[in-house]
């Protein structure tokens, strides 16, 4: 079946269908990325988006249900060069292909991605829509693609937090809903990863820690790493009171990853500034990060054309070591906005901005960038041991 891609500056890509049937509208962005396409489309920071990959083959590999970040893809839709029709890993439980259909995401393949992401960069991300069918009028779709709705000023948020507090159970079966039951020839049954299977594991006491979590879209891979290093987890709504998780008397709270705009967030604003003069321990991720920043004092912006892949460097400021590490954010503090109180702790080295921030006087610290990996490197796990011995200095 044949497919369209317009943007909303009048640019027309023809390609073939790679997933569900349909239309499909968002913000058009790109993933450098070679590997972890499941982990991209699963991830809920990615929500109001349609997804480039620069990698020319993806779905190689099939799905697997150990690679899912949350219950179900949120994507807006898929862009791909070539589509892999085989899966070729007896991990795989299904083709990318039936994924993409059984989860009702509308896909693009065989268009120039390389030229699309040339466009991307140069103009920065604009508004698109994709749409099958041999029937498709390409300048009706340029017109629907001006009326999507732009990034600046979206609450995305609370459409994939969770709605109700839970605990976080990393071998809950319900935990893998959204991988099609058809499994690739000769593929075999994957198996859920315990908790803690790879890296530091427990604290240097006896007893757990207990995390209170905004969820504001956050990966699974975020609580396995927590729980890895020794913490139970329990996953709050993003529009929770602050004084809902403190009357838990959790020995920490973190906030989480999640789609959209920071500033269009009033209320997890202000409940970030009540965390910060609690005195509790908080860490941040992303959307967290940014989050903590302007209830710290500063300011955010839009990025020309964000940064999203697994293959970014950072610099930690106070030792001068590099990360390479994964990223997906549109949106960054604006180091100028930042009050004394406040120093910036690592910077991208593709454009210098910030990627890390600490208060000075409370017990808080964020990263822009995803130290949980999933997919990407692990450089920076070391992030999860420095928020447990900073619960561990509060106490002392």
């Amino acid at each position: 079946m044949q497919a369209v891609l317009a943007l909303e500056n009048g640019t027309v890509y023809r390609g073939l269908a790679a997933g569900a049937e349909g239309e499909a509208g968002g913000e058009v962005v790109f993933n450098t990325s070679m590997t972890g396409y499941q982990e991209v489309l699963t991830d809920p920071s990615y929500a109001g988006q349609i997804v480039t990959m620069t990698c020319a083959e993806i779905g190689n590999y099939g799905v697997s249900r150990e690679d899912v970040e949350s219950r179900a893809p949120h994507v807006a839709g898929f862009i791909i060069r070539d589509e892999s029709p085989v899966a070729s890993s007896w991990r795989a439980e299904g083709t990318l292909r039936e994924f993409l259909s059984t989860n009702r995401i509308v896909a693009i393949s065989d268009i120039d991605t390389r030229a699309l992401t040339r466009l991307l960069r140069s103009s920065g991300v604009m508004r698109g829509v994709i749409a099958t069918g041999d029937a498709v009028d390409p300048s009706a779709l340029v017109a629907r693609a001006n009326t999507v709705p732009r990034m600046e000023g979206s609450d995305l948020v609370k459409d994939v937090t969770c709605q109700q507090a839970f605990d976080w159970r990393a071998d809950d079966p319900d935990e893998f809903g959204v991988v099609p039951e058809r499994r690739a020839t000769g593929g075999r049954p994957a198996k859920s990863r315990p908790s803690g299977t790879s890296g530091t594991s427990g604290t240097s006491g006896t007893s757990r820690l207990n995390i209170a979590a905004y969820d504001f879209g956050m990966k699974w891979n975020i609580m396995r790493r927590l729980s890895a290093h020794g913490c139970n987890v329990r996953v709050f709504p993003a529009s929770t009171p602050a004084e809902g998780l403190l009357a838990s008397s959790p020995d920490g709270v973190f906030l989480s990853n999640g789609p959209g705009d920071p500033a269009a967030l009033p209320y997890a604003i202000e409940n970030a500034k009540a965390l910060v003069a609690s005195g509790v321990p908080v860490f941040g991720i992303c959307l967290g990060h940014q989050i903590l920043g302007l209830a710290m004092g500063g300011r955010t912006f839009k990025l020309k054309f964000g940064h999203r892949g697994a293959n970014h460097p950072v610099k930690k400021l106070d030792t001068g070591k590099i990360e390479i590490t994964s990223q997906n954010h549109g949106f960054a503090v604006d180091p100028d906005s930042l009050p004394a109180h406040v120093e910036v702790t690592h910077t991208n080295l593709y454009d210098g901005t910030v990627e890390g921030l600490r208060h000075k006087t409370q017990p808080v610290f964020c990263v822009q960038y995803h130290p949980e990996a999933s997919p990407g490197p692990h450089d920076a796990d070391y992030l999860f041991r420095d928020f447990i011995n900073l619960i561990e200095q509060s106490r002392d």
